[in-house]
C-alpha cells in the first residue's frame, strides 16, 4: 500500500503566488537565484537559497546561511506572505508546457515507506548535498521542496483528480519559461478519504526526481526518533511530495559533452567508435530510437547506431542508452571512468535542445558532443524495482515543480 497524508499547507494568498514561486533551488546556482530574486522580496528564494541576502562569496553552508532562512521563512508568515491552511488538505498540482500536461496530488509521503523500500529510489547521493538538505529541513523544522514522486498509473485516480478538479482552482498561473501552473485545495474529508483510499491500493510509489530531499527527510526523522521525539503521528514522519501518474510523465534527453577526443585525431576516434557502433553521417540532429545516438563532431552530425552484442540486453541497466555509450565509448574510447567526477564531461539537459551542443563544440570549449535518446519512465522503474541504481545524469524531468506554492511545516 502507498500512504498518503494530509496536512495543514503553508502557502501564499492567490494575489501573491505569482511572486512568490520559483524554480527548484538545485537548478540554479547562487547567483541565478540572487539574479532571479533581485527586486522580489517575496520570491521564495529567500527561503531556499537564503545566501542571496548575504554578500557575495559568503559560503551556501554556512551557519548564517540556515539560521536565515529560518528567519525568513518567519518573516513570510509574519507579514502574511504565506499563510496556513486551517484544516490538513491535499492539494492538486496541474502544469502544462506546450501540448503536456500532468497533475499530480500533494501530500505528505511516508517516511517509514521510505526506509522500507516502499518508495523506490533509481540514484544514489551526493553526501555533500544530502547533508546540506538535512540541517536546511531540519533547521527550518519544514519541508520547504517537494519530491517529485510516481506510480503506476489507475483509471480510478484519473477520474477522482479529473472530478475535483473540475472546480474553481485556487492559482493559475503562467511563469516567465511559458508553462502553465494551475492549483487546488482539496479539504472535503469524503474527497480526501478517497484519495487516500484510492492510494492504498498502490504497491510502491517511486521517486522521480528528489533523491537528496527524501534522503533528507528521512534523515531528520531518524535524528529526532532517536532524541525520543517521533511516536509516528507527528509531521516529520510524512514529506512533501507531488505524485504524478506513470503516463504523464516528460523524461527529455539527457546530453553530454566532452573536451577531447583523448589525445585521438578525428579520424582514429571515428575508427575506434566504428568498433561498436554502426556510424552514418546524417542531418538529423537528435536519435528517433532506443540505442541511437547523435554525435556532433567537427562541426558535422553523425548517427551512431549500437551494434548488437554489444551490450547485455537482459540487463535493466546495462540496456539503457546512457550505460551503452558509457560503456563502449566514454569509458575505453575517451578515457571517461567516472562521469560523476571526471571534469572532462559536461552534461546538457534536452530542454536546452541540441543548439547549445553545436555552440559549446563549435566555440572550441568542447570537442564532441553526444545528443541522447530520453530515458523512458518504464525503464526507470524496472531499475528501481530490481533494486539497482541508473548512472548520473539519466534523466531530465520536465517540467520542473515550482517551489513556493505550498510548505509542510512540522
Amino acid at each position: 500500500m502507498s500512504i498518503v497524508r494530509p496536512f495543514a499547507g503553508l502557502r501564499p494568498p492567490a494575489d501573491k503566488v505569482l511572486k512568490v514561486a520559483c524554480p527548484p533551488y538545485d537548478v540554479v546556482n547562487t547567483e541565478e537565484a540572487r539574479a532571479y530574486a533581485q527586486g522580489n522580496a517575496l520570491s521564495f528564494f529567500h527561503v531556499s537559497r537564503p545566501e542571496i541576502d548575504l554578500p557575495k562569496g559568503t559560503d551556501s553552508h554556512a551557519d548564517e546561511v540556515y539560521e536565515l532562512g529560518v528567519k525568513n521563512l518567519e518573516k513570510f508568515k509574519k507579514e502574511g506572505v504565506l499563510q496556513a491552511d486551517k484544516s490538513p488538505c491535499f492539494y492538486l498540482y496541474r502544469q502544462k508546457m506546450g501540448s503536456h500536461v500532468q497533475t499530480g496530488l500533494v501530500a505528505g509521503a511516508s517516511v517509514a515507506e521510505y526506509q522500507k523500500g516502499l518508495i523506490k529510489k533509481h540514484e544514489l547521493t551526493r553526501a555533500d548535498k544530502e547533508d546540506d538538505r538535512t540541517r536546511h529541513i531540519d533547521v527550518l523544522n519544514a519541508n520547504d521542496e517537494p519530491v517529485f514522486l510516481t506510480y503506476p498509473a489507475r483509471k480510478s485516480i484519473d477520474a477522482l483528480v479529473s472530478k475535483l478538479c473540475a472546480g474553481q482552482p485556487t492559482y493559475d498561473f503562467t511563469t516567465e519559461d511559458g508553462i502553465g501552473h494551475t492549483f487546488w485545495v482539496v479539504e472535503g474529508k469524503a474527497d480526501v478519504a478517497a484519495l487516500q483510499n484510492e492510494f492504498e491500493a498502490i504497491p510502491a510509489l517511486y521517486v522521480a526526481d528528489g533523491h537528496h530531499r527524501s534522503a533528507a527527510a528521512s534523515r531528520v526523522q531518524q535524528a529526532r526518533a532517536a532524541k525520543g521525539k517521533s511516536t509516528g503521528s507527528e509531521e516529520h514522519n510524512s514529506f512533501l511530495a507531488v505524485i504524478f501518474p506513470h503516463d504523464q510523465m516528460q523524461i527529455l534527453d539527457y546530453n553530454r559533452l566532452v573536451k577531447d577526443l583523448n589525445g585521438l585525431s578525428q579520424e582514429a576516434f571515428l575508427k575506434k567508435v566504428e568498433e561498436k557502433f554502426t556510424v552514418k553521417p546524417t542531418g538529423e540532429k537528435k536519435p528517433g530510437k532506443l540505442h541511437d545516438f547523435g554525435m556532433f563532431l567537427g562541426g558535422k552530425w553523425y548517427l551512431l547506431s549500437a551494434k548488437s552484442g554489444s551490450f547485455d540486453e537482459k540487463d535493466p541497466v546495462a540496456r539503457l542508452d546512457v550505460s551503452i555509450l558509457q560503456q563502449n565509448l566514454l569509458a575505453p574510447i575517451l578515457g571517461i571512468q567516472d562521469p560523476r567526477t571526471d571534469k572532462r564531461i559536461d552534461f546538457v539537459g534536452g530542454i536546452r535542445g541540441t543548439a547549445e551542443l553545436e555552440k559549446r563544440v563549435n566555440s572550441g570549449e568542447m570537442k564532441v558532443a553526444f545528443s541522447m535518446f530520453a530515458t523512458r519512465i518504464d525503464q526507470l522503474m524496472s531499475i528501481a524495482d530490481a533494486g539497482k541504481i541508473m548512472p548520473p545524469k539519466s534523466t531530465w524531468f520536465e517540467p520542473k515543480l515550482r517551489s513556493g506554492l505550498v510548505i509542510h511545516e512540522f
